[in-house]
């Protein structure tokens, strides 16, 4: 008799937390790693978007469709009942945010904000800011219990244990980048004419740590030097960052001729943006792992990125680096990437080459590996105690 996995996702609201259960769940073969079914508990969207497969038993329970405190009262309450009625052997909880206590678990933390020094007071005064202490807390307490825990990265890793204290059982395990996105781009290979328009693109939505306005004005200073250059803003926004956008752009680009912003746009639109792309922009401070990041270096697009968080650990000499807080650093950036050739067409090819390790299906192998390792670890752990008991 194999194992059977529970995978709590009831907390996958983000774009990149979808992606991965669909990325993990599509590519996995559970059977080479002892696992005969899968549970998943989640809400309904989320649910009809993953693969139908013999070994996958999804549940909706109606309480993730309702408000947050209800959704968190059943994860407290009633998860844990049902993961053992369905005979889990251990639970895969995809947010660090978990509630639930059941042993043993394994916890993924996704999330940066709450962790990093001077992040947080972005936000001032606001609910926002108070959201952000108390995710705190609850995540570290919700790693310190769990008997084993994931990071995207090994820079997560370290910040984060700053706070928790040292985690015995870690596994660094990164997202993956799906096919679509490995496609042919120019990979820099691009000479422009005299006026001809150089198209830079930056996805992410709007916030306090994205920090799009400084962007705004590095390509208007790239303008006024001479550069007929573009930005085109993926992911819309809301609250203080988009007004500081909105603000600036309305400063720099009133008839908005080299600014553009869109709304949020579907995962599977994206391919096509970066497609029409000649420079990637990636220019936030705070990230535990750069989904969108790894997903143009896939594509092969020259970047010029941000030089906080993990961003060098990822993208390492396959990009020209900034601070995001520097308007004109990400100007000479962007210049040198415009004006030198070769250099363009190395960092892209270098980027690319980076990006083969962020498979979905090394992902899934090793996420699966990693919590039967932990099922085993703790059956024994618990046999030892009966027999010295």
């Amino acid at each position: 008799m194999g194992i059977v996995l529970g995978i709590n996702a009831s907390r996958n609201r983000s774009g990149g937390a979808k992606a991965h259960l669909c990325g993990i769940l599509t590519e996995c073969d559970p059977l080479l790693q002892g696992i005969d079914r899968i549970h998943v508990w989640s809400y309904k969207s989320l649910l009809d978007a993953l693969p139908d497969r013999p070994w996958l038993i999804k549940h909706n329970p109606p309480e993730l469709e309702e408000s947050l405190l209800k959704q968190m009262l059943w994860e407290n309450r009633h998860l844990p009942k049902e993961v053992r009625n369905n005979k889990c052997d251990v639970l895969l909880n995809t947010d660090a945010g978990t509630v639930c206590g059941y042993h043993p678990s394994v916890v993924m933390s996704r999330d940066m904000l709450s962790y990093e020094k001077g992040e947080m007071k972005r936000f001032g005064l606001s609910f926002a800011r108070l959201r952000l202490i108390a995710l705190k807390y609850v995540q570290a307490f919700s790693m310190k219990r769990a008997d084993g825990v994931i990071f995207l990265t090994k820079y997560a890793a370290e910040v984060i244990q700053k706070t928790t204290g040292k985690i015995k059982q870690l596994k660094i395990i990164p997202h993956g980048v799906g096919a679509a996105f490995k496609q042919t781009t120019t990979g820099g290979n691009w000479t422009k004419t005299a006026g001809e328009e150089i198209r830079c693109v930056y996805v992410s939505n709007a916030s306090m740590y994205k920090h799009q306005w400084h962007v705004v004005k590095a390509i208007r200073k790239l303008r006024d030097k001479g550069y007929n250059v573009s930005i085109l803003l993926v992911g819309g926004g809301k609250g203080l960052a988009q007004k500081l956008l909105e603000h600036t752009i309305q400063e720099v680009d009133p008839q908005r001729k080299f600014v553009e912003q869109t709304a949020f746009m579907k995962h599977h639109e994206l391919p096509g943006i970066l497609a029409t792309a000649d420079i990637f922009v990636f220019a936030s401070s705070c990230e535990n792992m750069p989904n969108t990041l790894v997903e143009a270096m896939a594509g092969g697009l020259p970047v010029a990125c941000s030089n906080r968080g993990p961003m060098p650990e990822v993208l390492k000499d396959g990009g020209v680096y900034f601070d995001p807080e520097n308007p004109i650093q990400i100007a000479d950036a962007i210049e040198r990437i415009i004006s030198d050739k070769e250099l363009r067409m190395s960092i892209a090819n270098k980027a690319k080459v980076l990006s083969e390790q962020y498979s979905w299906k090394r992902c899934a192998n090793e996420t699966l590996e990693y919590v039967t390792e932990m099922a085993f670890l703790t059956a024994r752990n618990k046999n030892n105690k009966k027999q010295f008991s």
